[in-house]
C-alpha cells in the first residue's frame, strides 16, 4: 500500500487518542483483555495502551478499541447503551473517511449482528473510494459490551490488496474468539 493510501487508512480508522509504538503488549485493566504480540496469526503492530492495531499476514488490519466514555457498559450488542454508541462511532468513521478525502462512503441501510464463537457482536460493513493507489477501502465495524466497557473492532483492507469480505470473515472466526476469552 502506498504512503498515500496508508495516511488515508489510518486517517479513516483510527478513532480516539494518536496511537504510538509499543515496545510490549498490554492488559487492559478494566476487561482484563490480553493485547499479546500475536493473535489468530496476526502481528500487534501499534498501541497506546486503549487502541491496538494487529495486521495479518494478508494485509487485512484490525484495530481493536477498548473504553467506557466515564459510565457502566452492559454487556452483549443489543441494549439501547450500545446500539446508540454503534451509531455513534459508524457516524463518526463516515466523518473520518470524509475528512481523509475519501468519498463515496457506503454501508447497508441497517446494522446486523455478526457472531464469532461465542461472542454476538453489533456490525455493518462499510466502503470509501480512496485515491487510485487503494481503489476502495473496505471495513467491517463491530462493537459490543464486555465486563462494563465498550469494544469496537474495525477489520479494514484495501480493494488493491485483492481481499474480500470472506477472507476478513474467515480471519475475524480466530480472532474474536482469541481476544475476548
Amino acid at each position: 500500500m502506498s504512503r498515500l493510501a496508508a495516511l488515508l487508512l489510518a486517517a479513516l480508522l483510527v478513532t480516539g487518542p494518536a496511537v504510538g509504538q509499543t515496545a510490549a503488549p498490554g492488559v487492559d485493566p478494566g476487561t482484563r483483555i490480553a493485547f499479546p504480540p500475536s493473535i489468530a496469526g496476526t502481528t500487534l503492530t501499534r498501541s497506546n495502551g486503549s487502541t491496538y492495531e494487529y495486521t495479518a499476514p494478508n494485509g487485512i488490519g484490525i484495530t481493536v478499541d477498548v473504553y467506557d466514555n466515564g459510565r457502566r457498559v452492559p454487556n452483549g450488542s443489543s441494549h439501547p447503551t450500545i446500539i446508540n454508541q454503534f451509531t455513534e462511532e459508524l457516524a463518526n468513521t463516515r466523518q473520518q473517511a470524509e475528512s481523509a478525502g475519501m468519498r463515496n462512503f457506503e454501508k447497508p441501510s441497517v446494522p446486523s449482528a455478526c457472531t464469532y464463537g461465542p461472542w454476538n457482536l453489533r456490525c455493518i460493513n462499510f466502503s470509501a473510494s480512496g485515491g487510485s493507489a487503494t481503489g476502495r477501502i473496505y471495513g467491517k465495524l463491530m462493537l459490543i459490551g464486555y465486563r462494563d466497557h465498550f469494544v469496537k473492532i474495525i477489520a479494514h483492507w484495501s480493494q488493491t490488496g485483492g481481499q474480500t469480505n470472506a477472507d476478513a470473515d474467515k480471519l475475524l472466526t480466530a480472532f474474536v474468539p482469541a481476544l475476548l476469552h
